[in-house]
């Protein structure tokens, strides 16, 4: 059986190292992009199992790229978890609403970040 493939966009390095650091010891391959257009293209490429993304980010935001992604035929139905410092009222409906199927707040809990992920797998099987 193949590792379930996550593709983490994050445009922070030192986020994306312990995400990454946190799924690969979990067991997942792990494809990393900097922003939103890279993460539509990659996604489009590679056709990941799920996709963490950051909400804030050059070139193209989260929000955004969230829509886009709702929008393509070809990955309307990856799974998508935001990764966000927004944490006012009303930012997890907008990324809910912007397509995301899971919302978590940073700093990330680093003892449910793989569990939360598995559990969106195990949702899209």
């Amino acid at each position: 059986m193949s590792r379930a493939r996550i593709l983490l966009v994050e445009d922070n390095q030192d986020n994306q190292d312990l995400m990454r650091f946190l799924l690969e010891r979990a067991g997942y391959e792990v494809l990393s992009v900097g922003n939103g257009l890279l993460g539509i293209e990659t996604a489009r490429r590679e056709k990941p199992d799920v996709v963490v993304m950051d909400l804030s980010m050059p070139e193209l935001d989260g929000w955004h790229a969230a829509r886009m992604m709702r929008s393509d035929p070809e990955l309307k139905n990856i799974p998508l978890m935001a990764v966000t410092a927004h944490t006012l009222p009303g930012d997890r409906r907008k990324a809910l609403d912007a397509g995301f199927d899971m919302y978590i707040s940073k700093p990330i809990n680093i003892h449910m970040f793989d569990v939360t992920v598995a559990k969106m797998l195990h949702a899209a099987a």
